[in-house]
C-alpha cells in the first residue's frame, strides 16, 4: 500500500503491517460509508412533540446511547465509534419522523483533563452538590439534571461496549473497566479515556478539538516507558489506533463540497508551559511519527514554536511538512501569548492556548467561541466607493477616512448583532443574562464552568464566551487601495472618475491601464509603502473592535480568516482596481493575492509580519504554497527550518505551509481514484483534494500556481 507524498523521499514504515493495511482501509472510506447506511436513531416517543426543547434533547441523546450501532474493528486497541451518519453533517442523529431537531455544535476544544485526572465520576459529585445549593431557578435546575441525563446516556453506551469487547478485546475491556468513569492509571487508559469521551461527543452530532494531546499524555507514557509497560513501539501503535479511528467519517464516494475532513478535530503539540520550559516529549515526536509515515489529514495539527524550540523538533516537523497536504501548521508561541495577555487573560491561562478545530486561538475547556466573518474588499466597493459611482474624493486620505468609517459602523453592527442574545438590552455595563438557546448539554458536561454557573455552553455557561469579527480578504483591499492611490494620485496616470469607468466596464476595452495597475508591487513582496497600508487598516480594526471589548457577558476581539470565502464572496465582489476583473477568486486568509506574491516566500512573511499581530487575538492566519522542488534532500530540511525559525523571529502568528505542485493537483481531478487520499490544506482545515467541488479544485490549483 502507498501512501502518498509529495517529497521525493518515501514515507518511514514503523507501524505493523496490520496497523498500516488498516490505516490505508480506513482513509479509502470504508467506515464512513458504514455510517451513512444508518444515518441517525429513530425517536419514535408519542409524547415527543409535547416536550420541550431539553426534554427533546435529554430524549434523543438517552437514545443515541441505546441504539446506535456498536463498531469494533478486529485491528483497533482502542474502542468507540461515532456511527451515525448525521453527525458527519453536524446534526444530533436522532431523527423524529425522519427530521432532523437540533444542531450540534462545533469550533470547541473539550476539557478531558479533568475525565482524565479525575474521572467523570467528579462531575457527578460537582452536579449533585451544585444541586443543593439554594437560590437555583427552574432553568438552572433543569439544566443540571440534563447534564445528569448526559452521563447516565455515557454509562449506557460505556456498558453496551463493555459487554461488547469482553470476549474479543480483553485489553481494552480492562481499560474500559477504569475509563472514563474513574481517572487514567496509564499511558494505555489515558489514550482510552480521551478517544471515548471524544467519540461519544461526537456520536451525538458534535465536532470537538482535542488540543494538547502530548500535554494531555506525556506524563503517563514517560512513567510507563521508565517502568517498562511501555515501549515506543508498542505506544506508538497505540497512538495510531487513535489516529486511524479519526478517519472514521471519510466515505468511499463523498459528494463534492468544501472538503471532507472538516470536523475540526485539532490537535496542538509542543510549546513551553509556565516557566518557560519546552513540553515537548515523547508523545509529541510519536503524533508527528503517524502523521509522517500514514499522512492522517482528519486531525489539523499544529506545533507551537518559539526561540526554546529544539532543531531536533524543528528539523522533525520539517521532514513532515515536506511530504505535503498541509497537516502541520505552526503557532509562533510568543505572539499568540502576547495576545492572549493583552486581552485580559492570566499567564497560566494563556499558557494552555489550543484552538477551536481550525486555528482561531481559545483557552481549551473554558470558551464558547464564535467568529462572525466580513469581506473587507465588499466593503470597500460597495458600501465606501458605492460601486465605484463614488469618485468625489478630493485625496487618498478622504477615501482611506470613509473607509474607515465604514469598516467602524460594520464592526459597530456585529457588535449589536452579539447583544442579541442578552435578554435585558437596556441594561448596560451590567452583567446580563443570556437568552435561552437550543440545548447543548453534551458539550457544556466538558466545559469549565457550565455546572458552577448552572448555564448551558450556550446561554454564559463557560468561564469564557468570545466573539470575534474576522475581516477578509485583507490583502484585496489593501491591494485596491494601494492601487487607487498609485494610479490617480501618486502617479497621476488616470482620474478617479476614469478609473471607476474602467472598473465598471470590468476593465473590457481598457487593457493597457490593466497592465499598468497589475505592474505594482502589491502585499506580499515586502513593499514598505502598500504593507504600512495592511498594518494601518489591522491596527484600526482592533481599535473598533477593542472600543466595544467591555462586556463582562463577552469578549469582543479581532481576528483575520476568509476559511474558504473566497468563493462564497464572489457573486458581491466588483472588478478590482490592482487588475482583476469580476469572478476572479481572490486572497485567503491574511495570505496575498494569487500572482502578485512575486517576491518569495520570506518576501511574504515580512510582509504579513508588519501589522502587530498580537493585536489579532483570536488569530490571523497566513497560507503558504512552496513548491517540493525546493524542499528536496538534507538542504530542502535546512530550508524549511530556517522559514520557520524566520517566520517566528518576525513576529508572525500562524502560518500553513503545504507543499505540492499544480500538475499534481491537475493530475488529481482527471484521475480522483488515483488520488483519492491526496490531503491538501483548504483553510483551517485539510481535505482530501477529490472530495472538494470543481470550484474549490480551482481555487486551490490558483493559489498554487501564479497568474500573470
Amino acid at each position: 500500500m502507498v501512501f502518498p507524498t509529495a517529497s521525493e523521499n518515501v514515507r518511514p514504515i514503523r507501524l505493523s503491517a496490520r496497523m498500516r493495511r488498516w490505516a490505508n482501509e480506513s482513509m479509502n472510506g470504508r467506515y464512513g460509508s458504514e455510517a451513512r447506511q444508518t444515518p441517525f436513531v429513530k425517536i419514535e416517543n408519542e409524547n415527543f412533540e409535547k416536550m420541550d426543547d431539553l426534554d427533546k434533547y435529554d430524549h434523543m441523546i438517552s437514545e443515541i446511547a441505546r441504539k446506535a450501532p456498536l463498531r469494533i474493528c478486529e485491528e483497533e486497541l482502542v474502542s468507540g465509534s461515532a456511527t451515525l451518519g448525521a453527525a458527519i453533517d453536524h446534526l444530533v442523529p436522532a431523527f423524529y419522523q425522519d427530521k432532523s431537531v437540533f444542531r450540534s455544535v462545533s469550533h470547541l476544544t473539550i476539557n478531558y483533563d479533568t475525565a482524565l485526572r479525575y474521572g467523570i465520576e467528579c462531575y457527578e459529585k460537582q452536579i449533585a452538590e451544585k444541586l443543593e445549593e439554594s437560590g437555583l431557578d427552574h432553568r438552572q435546575r433543569r439544566f443540571l439534571r440534563s447534564l445528569q441525563n448526559v452521563i447516565e446516556a455515557l454509562r449506557i453506551y460505556h456498558g453496551r461496549y463493555l459487554q461488547a469487547v469482553k470476549a474479543v478485546k480483553p485489553e481494552i475491556y480492562k481499560n474500559l473497566q477504569q475509563v472514563p468513569f474513574r481517572p487514567a492509571r496509564n499511558f494505555y487508559e489515558a489514550v482510552q479515556c480521551i478517544w471515548f469521551i471524544f467519540s461519544f461527543v461526537r456520536l451525538c452530532g458534535n465536532w470537538p478539538g482535542i488540543g494538547r494531546l502530548d500535554l494531555l499524555l506525556g506524563d503517563y507514557l514517560k512513567k510507563d516507558l521508565a517502568s517498562g509497560v511501555q515501549t515506543i513501539r508498542s505506544a506508538r501503535e497505540i497512538l495510531a489506533s487513535f489516529f486511524i479511528k479519526g478517519t472514521e467519517w471519510i466515505e468511499k464516494d463523498t459528494v463534492p463540497s468544501s472538503g471532507d475532513a472538516q470536523h475540526y478535530q485539532n490537535i496542538v503539540l509542543a510549546g513551553t508551559d509556565e516557566d518557560g520550559n519546552e513540553t515537548a516529549n515523547e508523545v509529541t515526536y510519536l503524533v508527528l511519527d503517524i502523521i509522517e509515515e500514514l499522512g492522517i489529514s482528519d486531525f489539523p495539527v499544529t506545533v507551537r514554536i518559539s526561540e526554546k524550540t529544539g532543531g531536533k523538533l524543528l528539523g522533525k516537523v520539517a521532514r513532515v511538512i515536506r511530504h505535503g497536504g498541509g497537516i502541520v501548521a505552526v503557532y509562533n508561541e510568543p505572539t499568540v501569548l502576547n495576545a492572549l495577555k493583552k486581552c485580559g487573560y492570566s499567564q497560566k491561562e494563556a499558557q494552555n492556548f489550543a484552538n477551536d478545530g481550525c486555528w482561531e486561538v481559545q483557552i481549551p475547556g473554558r470558551t464558547q467561541f464564535m467568529y462572525i466573518p466580513f469581506d473587507s474588499l465588499a466593503l470597500l466597493q460597495r458600501e465606501t466607493l458605492k460601486n465605484y459611482t463614488r469618485d468625489d474624493f478630493a485625496d487618498f486620505d478622504q477615501i482611506f477616512a470613509a473607509y474607515i468609517e465604514d469598516l467602524n459602523r460594520q464592526i459597530a453592527n456585529i457588535f449589536e448583532t452579539c447583544m442579541l442574545g442578552l435578554e435585558d438590552a437596556s441594561s448596560a455595563g451590567r452583567a446580563r443574562r443570556w437568552k435561552p438557546a437550543p440545548p447543548a448539554s453534551v458539550v457544556s458536561l466538558f466545559e469549565d464552568d457550565c455546572i458552577g454557573n448552572a448555564a448551558s455552553y450556550y446561554e454564559g455557561g463557560t468561564i469564557y464566551t468570545v466573539f470575534s469579527p474576522h475581516i477578509g480578504g485583507i490583502a484585496d483591499t489593501v491591494n485596491s487601495l494601494y492601487a487607487i492611490k498609485k494610479l490617480v494620485f501618486d502617479d497621476k496616470k488616470i482620474s478617479l472618475k476614469e478609473l471607476f469607468s474602467a472598473l465598471r466596464d470590468d476593465w473590457k476595452g481598457h487593457e493597457p491601464l490593466r497592465q499598468a495597475a497589475r505592474s505594482y508591487r502589491y502585499y506580499g513582496t515586502d513593499n514598505d509603502e502598500v504593507d504600512a497600508l495592511y498594518a494601518d487598516i489591522l491596527h484600526k480594526f482592533h481599535l473598533a473592535c477593542e472600543a466595544l471589548n467591555d462586556r463582562p457577558e463577552f469578549k469582543f476581539v479581532a481576528g483575520v480568516s476568509t476559511f474558504g470565502r473566497e468563493i462564497a464572496w464572489l457573486p458581491n465582489r466588483l472588478a478590482t482596481p490592482e487588475g482583476y476583473p469580476a469572478g476572479m477568486i481572490l486572497a485567503g486568509n491574511a495570505s496575498p493575492t494569487p500572482g502578485t506574491d512575486t517576491e518569495g516566500a520570506t518576501a511574504v512573511i515580512r510582509s504579513y509580519a508588519k501589522a502587530d499581530l498580537s493585536e489579532m487575538t483570536s488569530g490571523t492566519a497566513l497560507d503558504l504554497k512552496i513548491s517540493p522542488e525546493t524542499l528536496k534532500g538534507t538542504d530542502g530540511v535546512v530550508a524549511l527550518k530556517a522559514l520557520i525559525r524566520g517566520f517566528a523571529r518576525s513576529g508572525g502568528y500562524f502560518v500553513q505551509i503545504d507543499t505540492v505542485s499544480a500538475e499534481t493537483l491537475k493530475l488529481a481531478q482527471q484521475d480522483p481514484q488515483t488520488y483519492k487520499t491526496l490531503s491538501v490544506r483548504v483553510s483551517g482545515w485539510n481535505a482530501r483534494f477529490v472530495t472538494l467541488t470543481k470550484e474549490w479544485q480551482d481555487m486551490i490549483i490558483q493559489r498554487t500556481e501564479y497568474h500573470g
